[in-house]
């Protein structure tokens, strides 16, 4: 063996061995084991029904209004309200004025189909009468309408998801907001406008087959203003008035449409340092709002309140 092939040996076995040795890098790395995808996903844990419910944002009911404490499990499970013949309650289905707003119920259920705002009452009525004298029920399939015959029913459609329901209509209202339906919270949360708190909706009413009793003829229900008042009276107008002075809100035939409608305002006014109160004259129960403390004050609020009611409130001397 010559001395360049000699070299040549010598240098294939330094080759040779550093190919077989392991590196440094790949000797400190920790080994790290292949899990299987399915091994590693982690199931959300199961909430409680109740917790599942969506809780709302301030949405289209009154301030305070809201979810109750002890809803049922499951709300969606709650069965539609089924149409039946019923006879029309006797001084529910009479016109009445509202905030200003006279309206004139229809005389019998079917032939009503209306687009616009839902929106929904909870915990701050529940327990309270309707205008058919019933107990609200928030957790029943019920709403209330300005002009549907009560008792009757309608379905209600969401547009924005087509979600549809069948309420009983068995209250008034709603009266603000550009709202055309108030819907009791289940109906509501089975419609899927809890969490707005209202909604876009289409409002048809269900005509039964079998005749319902007619309503009582409706008859006017005017609020009336307030009388000129005497010369020594109105020279004294900014004078204390020992508190009887009133701002008249509406004027009802019907105790229980009164009744409801003095719980709405109440909601409405609440926080406002007022009283809302029931006064009765000349056989109307008049919704009042006071006292306050002179005419001219009492003029003052009607004016701002105007724009938030769509209408100025007169003013009532008791």
């Amino acid at each position: 063996m010559n001395k360049q092939t000699g070299l040549l040996l010598f240098a294939a076995t330094i080759l040779t061995a550093c190919g077989s040795a392991p590196s440094r890098q790949a000797a400190t790395q920790p080994s790290v084991p292949v899990v299987e995808a399915q091994t590693t996903r982690i199931e959300p844990a199961l909430q409680p029904a109740k917790q599942a419910i969506a809780q709302p944002g301030r949405g289209g009911y009154l301030e305070g209004d809201g979810p109750g404490a002890d809803a049922p499990a499951n709300l969606d499970a709650t069965p539609d309200a089924v149409p039946k013949a019923e006879p029309l309650h006797p001084y529910a289905n009479r016109q009445y004025v509202a905030l200003g707003k006279t309206y004139t119920p229809l005389a019998a259920p079917g032939n009503f189909k209306e687009r616009g705002i839902a929106s929904w009452y909870g915990k701050k009525f529940h327990g309270q009468h309707t205008s058919s004298g019933e107990t609200y029920d928030m957790y029943g399939m019920t709403a209330a309408h300005p002009t549907l015959p009560i008792p009757s029913y309608a379905r209600v459609t969401n547009l924005g998801n087509h979600k549809s329901v069948v309420v009983r209509i068995n209250d008034r209202g709603p009266f603000l907001h550009d709202r055309i339906i108030d819907l009791s919270y289940t109906a509501a949360h089975k419609l899927g406008i809890v969490g707005n708190g209202s909604s876009e909706v289409e409002v048809e009413s269900i005509a039964m087959d079998a005749a319902v009793a007619a309503p009582i003829a409706a008859e006017s229900i005017k609020s009336e203003p307030l009388p000129p008042e005497p010369a020594a009276t109105a020279a004294s107008a900014s004078t204390p008035a020992a508190g009887n002075t009133y701002l008249q809100l509406g004027a009802f035939k019907s105790q229980q449409g009164a009744e409801s409608f003095l719980a709405r305002m109440r909601a409405e006014f609440s926080g406002s340092g007022k009283q809302v109160n029931l006064f009765e004259k000349d056989g109307l129960t008049r919704v009042h709002l006071g006292p306050y403390v002179s005419a001219d004050e009492a003029k003052a609020i009607a004016e701002k309140l105007q724009a938030k009611l769509g209408f100025k409130p007169m003013v009532n001397v008791h």
